[in-house]
């Protein structure tokens, strides 16, 4: 028994490991709290909702993840379910949406309670600042809207001029479902519209590519980067004395702007609009411009005429930095011109490099502003995510205990809403798998390539897959009608319950810490709904589906494909872990270390009938009726523990 608490973070990293307090191997497997942590409380900020964001100052995001009258019963229930870690999420517009400098206090109470809550509840928490292209105004989520008037923007012109595709501007919500005007999946796309291919530059690199662009006498990337951080620092100080918050995520998904590209040539290879900087940068100035559009897999598609209206997004008086700068012009005949087509990928002699020269000062200012509070926490950082999922890396320099925090999804269930377990194409390559074995090893290839950098990032670090996870709605929501229509069969999720069955085969494969994506408290089984932002519906649970209050499972959906046996914490190092669904057995091989005195715990679901363990071909003493933790003793050398799984149900 360990006697007190020793100081310092509740987890801590060596080498390529998680380890605990009392030096046993950990794997972080959690869930992302919440999904609609992107959209205000009050007034309801839920996306598919109409809004001209003008009261954009006056929000308040007290109530997400949820009330905290409520938020207990969640997170007892994910605690249930075996998670021992959340990717809490907040934004900076959360913390500081009236003006610079001045943070919602209030706010910032209510968000310390969840994390105290969520630590009570055993549950590690690592603080996401999240964002989605930029901001709600343009199209997702994340930073206040005051960042747009400092950068020179009018936000309220984006949706007339093409410069962003937002929901609340497209939608009708006396329709609801699916319509033209929003397609499915379709806010990534911001990324290379006028709106964020402008912010992300700025913010990144406007010391560089818009040294004119000042805010109170200081360049605009400095101004933005240092409001961000004071956000941090705030939800930091709040914080501070909690044991369970172990580090904070750089900045989620962040986007790359123009930074790299040339002018005048398309940002995008793969499909959608393949806007380049001149087009954007054209459409931002007024002008209409006609933009390639690329099928799935780069196939031209045609083309589409941007803002037709003609309709500037600078406000009265401000003019466009990178023009002022050189970059671009317009010609006698009024066509927009690349008067220096490399101005975005080099900077003098140097030709940039997104990773080292911008990412890289980020990650270390951000550990600079966290840790100057609590000098232990991780730094859970994040690169470009179709940079990760292409293997590119974090570049030297990064701060000291870095976790490789980047993204995987099944790219192709993701955007189309589709699972077929007979076959899947991989759409960062084209390839079609057929079945589910060849699905799991593109699964294991991918997330193999992202453990790879987390090998190689200083020396050797963590990799924590900060998102991963299936919509629930896909297959056009079948499961949705036939549970409306009273079907409680739980083969209506088998597809979902598969697919998640495969990704967590290849995380166990690979002995990754993951936080799935996503548990929203506000989600419904409603297509206009979801998880209440961008027809996205990712979460876990639902309020739809609760059949009985008093049962922690209830709600839940899929949930044999992600509720399932693991190995929590290792008296040792890890060497494999594997669960065989079908037939219900779980097997786990660990060098035990003589010197931890901890027991190994492995998670098993509280619904299982019965449950068989040995180690070593010794047979344990049998777990208590509805306890779901395994203790292994300690042991010495090498460890085979083999469990017995047995329900009323297949597990899938």
């Amino acid at each position: 028994m360990t006697i007190g608490r020793p100081p310092g973070n509740a987890i801590t990293i060596d080498g390529t490991r998680f380890r605990d307090r009392a030096g046993r191997h950990i794997i972080l497997r959690g869930v992302n709290f919440g999904g609609d942590c992107k959209v205000p409380f009050t007034p309801d900020g839920h996306s598919y909702l109409p809004s001209d964001f003008a009261d954009h100052r006056m929000v308040s995001f007290i109530g997400r993840p949820a009330p905290l009258d409520e938020i207990d019963g969640h997170l007892a229930r994910i605690a249930h379910w075996g998670f021992n870690c959340l990717r809490l999420l907040t934004t900076w517009e959360a913390v500081e949406h009236e003006a610079p400098g001045r943070y919602d206090e209030a706010y910032l109470d209510y968000y310390a309670q969840v994390c105290r809550r969520a630590g009570a509840h055993g549950l590690h928490v690592f603080i996401d600042f999240h964002q989605d292209v930029w901001s709600r105004m343009s199209g997702g989520d994340g930073a206040p809207g005051w960042t747009f008037e400092a950068a020179g923007l009018d936000f309220t012109t984006f949706d007339a001029a093409d410069a962003a595709l937002v929901m609340q501007a497209k939608y009708d919500q006396r329709a609801g479902g699916r319509q033209a005007a929003y397609p499915v999946m379709s806010w990534g796309g911001n990324y290379r519209m006028p709106a964020n291919g402008i912010m992300w530059t700025l913010f990144f690199a406007g010391a560089d590519f818009a040294p004119g662009a000042l805010v109170d006498g200081v360049n605009i990337q400095h101004w933005l980067q240092d409001h961000y951080r004071g956000a941090m620092r705030a939800v930091a100080e709040r914080v501070a004395d909690i044991d369970m918050v172990i580090g904070f995520d750089t900045l989620n998904e962040p986007g790359t702007g123009y930074i790299g590209h040339a002018l005048d040539a398309p940002l995008t290879r793969l499909f959608g609009q393949a806007w380049s900087p001149l087009d954007g940068l054209a459409v931002a100035a007024g002008m209409p411009r006609e933009v390639p559009l690329l099928k799935f897999g780069g196939a031209p598609g045609g083309s589409r005429r941007m803002n037709p209206g003609g309709v500037p997004i600078w406000l009265p008086g401000r003019d466009d930095p990178f023009r002022a700068n050189g970059a671009w012009d317009i010609d006698r005949s009024g066509q927009a011109i690349a008067v220096r087509p490399d101005y975005f990928e080099r900077v003098g002699d140097r030709t940039v490099s997104m990773e080292r020269d911008y990412m890289v000062p980020f990650f270390n200012r951000v550990a600079d502003t966290v840790r100057a509070v609590k000098d232990d926490w991780l730094i859970f950082a994040e690169v470009d995510p179709f940079g990760a999922m292409r293997g590119e890396g974090f570049p030297p320099g990064c701060p000291d205990r870095t976790v490789n925090a980047s993204h995987w999804y099944d790219l192709a269930a993701l955007v189309t809403k589709r699972f077929d377990p007979a076959q899947s194409v991989d759409v960062m390559t084209g390839k079609v798998r057929a079945g589910p074995a060849e699905i799991e090893a593109g699964y294991t290839k991918g997330l193999g390539q992202i453990r790879a950098i987390g090998e190689a990032l200083n020396g050797g670090a963590p990799t924590l897959i900060g998102e991963c996870g299936i919509p629930y709605d896909m297959n056009e929501a079948e499961a949705y009608r036939r549970w409306a229509a009273g079907d409680r069969d739980p083969a209506i999720w088998a597809a979902h319950a598969t697919a998640l069955d495969l990704m967590y085969n290849a995380l166990d494969s690979l002995l990754l810490s993951s936080t799935q994506w996503n548990y929203t408290v506000s989600n419904r089984n409603d297509a206009m709904i979801g998880d209440g932002w961008n027809q996205e519906d990712l979460s876990i649970w639902s309020a739809d589906q609760v059949t009985d209050a008093a049962d922690p499972d209830s709600g839940g959906r899929a949930l044999t494909g992600f509720c399932r046996p693991f190995a929590q914490a290792v008296q040792g190092a890890i060497v494999s872990q594997h669960f065989d669904s079908a037939a219900g057995r779980f097997e786990l091989l660990y060098d035990a270390d003589p010197a931890i005195r901890s027991p190994t715990l492995i998670f098993v679901p509280g619904a299982i009938a019965s449950c068989v363990v040995e180690a070593n071909g010794v047979r344990l003493d049998p777990i208590a009726p509805g306890d779901r933790t395994i203790r292994i003793p300690p042991q010495s050398g090498t460890v085979k523990c083999l469990l017995h799984l047995a329900k009323a149900a297949p597990f899938i």
